[in-house]
């Protein structure tokens, strides 16, 4: 049983600051979330502010995993999407602490995800990761399919190029 718990996150200045502190411990380990090193304080808390005003607005859902009062993970599940488009969800931005890697985080908060995409009448997820150091193997064992890799597509946060894979999965009805 997890030793964590997952939950839909709101705006408010201490979300906002473990979310912002999250993003940069994320990025200082080279994770590939569109962000360069070294990421400023500001320009988190800015991401945050502006993501969780979405989620406000319903266009997205950001969940925590904490341990007791502390964010040690996150992910986005966006819904906001063109009107061609309403029975598809996108993962976005799913980070765990460097202390709490390979305890299931991730994969708890994946499944919270999908779970809410299909209360929300999603019949299909898609995401993508990047090619080098990303988390490929765990969305394989969560049952994404990979689509193919993209040479070239972003900047490491520390610098240099690396591709990006992008995955589906069908989902709620859609998957039986």
């Amino acid at each position: 049983m997890p030793q964590f718990a997952i939950k839909p996150l709101e705006d408010a200045p201490g979300i906002r600051s473990a979310l912002s502190e999250l993003l940069i411990e994320t990025v200082a380990s080279g994770g590939s979330v569109s962000f360069m090193h070294p990421l400023s304080p500001d320009d988190a808390d800015a991401f945050w502010q502006d993501s969780l005003g979405a989620a406000t607005r319903g266009e997205r859902i950001v969940l925590g995993a904490f341990t007791g009062n502390d964010l040690i993970g996150t992910v986005t599940l966006l819904l906001n999407l063109p009107p061609n488009q309403p029975h598809r969800a996108e993962i976005a931005k799913m980070m765990t602490r460097v202390a709490h890697r390979h305890r299931g985080v991730a994969t708890e908060l994946m499944r919270t995800a999908e779970q809410l995409a299909i209360a929300h009448g999603r019949t299909l997820l898609v995401l993508d990761t990047a090619a080098e150091d990303g988390a490929a193997p765990l969305y394989e064992r969560l049952g994404f399919q990979l689509t193919g890799i993209i040479p070239d597509y972003a900047l490491k946060p520390h610098g240099g190029l690396t591709g990006t894979m992008i995955y589906w999965k069908r989902i709620g009805a859609a998957a039986a």
